[in-house]
């Protein structure tokens, strides 16, 4: 993109006001599905969980919501489109120009300015006077909002991944794959199952990521990197099949046969450092990090690992981030000994798989996996 002639603009002069999250304890929020709750997370747009009603708790939607603080996540924006209820380690921006197509463009520019910000010095005394670069009218003072929406309508959305523009086009299937009267009979909910504790080496068959850094981007590579990131499926560039391949051939000591770098498909990965313990399915073949473990079923269960099976275990997975951190690594020599713990067959220590993959089926917007 040709940014020649764009000008910076302060945040103070883009938005009409500003204003701190409401919320300063998520634990006495009521409970309830009418709003969502949104905190210091960059991921999943910020959403905590879902909360009841309080009207002095609800902030206006269609803002952009600065993060001030957090684990890993200050410095980074996101869109709300909605009322919801915002943590105080927020600041919500408002302004006449927002809609999604508007956001979705400012947003990205804001998160490239993120790496100046971090616990020592945190975002929100600096919010106002952060700077970012705009195409200008033909005063060269005002910002070209409708040029920006179409650039965003026309360039940047038809190159976002299916699901994501699925997201922006309103196009998702709220239902799920199984209907209630369909599913009546065979979901069971979570208290209703047997669930046993098992080593991780039990279940998967635990693999090491082989690069030591992430390649530069291949423009129209089929070949995902994964790397210790917590976003994107954890895709952090890619590479091309033919491109590898020949450079595999000159006996660089870094480019060994091209087939030992591929990992298959249909396997978690999980980062070991960095975004420990962030899970993500992988569908196709890829590569990854050394800082990254594909994980497969254990050959010894007999099944493959699918969409919704995966789905399962990678909640189940992170909900168990808060044990990693960088000065406590999950490397390879701790993750075997590592403990899970899933549904299994009733009366059995076998991982029930089909009620892992119903359940899933089961839930709101489960066609859109």
């Amino acid at each position: 993109m040709n940014t020649e002639g764009w000008k910076r603009f302060k945040m103070e002069e883009l938005f009409t006001s500003f204003e701190r999250g409401k919320v300063h304890s998520q634990y006495s929020l009521p409970d309830g599905n009418d709003y969502f709750y949104v905190g210091a997370k960059k991921d999943r747009c910020g959403v905590m969980r879902h909360c009841g009603y309080d009207e002095e708790l609800i902030s206006k939607g269609n803002c952009i919501v600065f993060i001030c603080n957090g684990e890993g996540s200050v410095g980074y924006c996101n869109y709300m489109d909605r009322d919801f209820m915002a943590s105080g380690d927020l600041i919500l921006a408002y302004g006449d120009f927002i809609n999604p197509y508007t956001a979705l463009f400012i947003v990205t520019l804001l998160d490239r300015e993120r790496p100046k910000y971090s616990f020592g010095r945190k975002y929100g005394k600096y919010v106002a006077k952060t700077t970012i670069p705009l195409p200008t009218q033909e005063d060269r003072k005002t910002p070209d909002w409708k040029w920006i929406e179409k650039h965003t309508k026309e360039i940047i959305l038809p190159s976002l991944p299916s699901n994501a523009r699925k997201v922006w086009l309103k196009q998702y299937d709220v239902l799920p794959i199984y209907t209630k009267k369909k599913n009546e009979a065979r979901r069971k909910l979570l208290t209703d199952c047997t669930w046993d504790y098992f080593r991780y080496d039990e279940i998967f068959d635990i693999r090491k990521g082989f690069y030591n850094k992430k390649p530069d981007d291949i423009e129209g590579g089929d070949i995902p990197f994964i790397g210790a990131t917590d976003s994107n499926n954890g895709v952090t560039s890619r590479y091309n099949y033919d491109v590898v391949e020949q450079a595999s051939k000159t006996g660089d000591e870094h480019n060994a046969p091209i087939e030992e770098k591929l990992f298959a498909g249909k396997c978690i990965t999980v980062s070991n450092n960095g975004s420990v313990g962030y899970a993500f399915y992988q569908p196709v073949r890829f590569t990854c990090s050394h800082d990254v473990n594909p994980l497969y079923i254990h050959p010894q269960w007999g099944k493959e690992l699918n969409p919704y099976i995966a789905v399962f275990i990678c909640t189940i997975i992170e909900k168990e981030r808060f044990r990693w951190a960088y000065g406590r690594k999950w490397r390879p020599m701790r993750m075997p000994s590592s403990i899970i713990r899933l549904p299994v067959i009733s009366g059995t220590r076998t991982p029930d798989w089909q009620f892992m993959e119903d359940y899933i089926k089961s839930l709101p917007y489960s066609k859109n996996i």
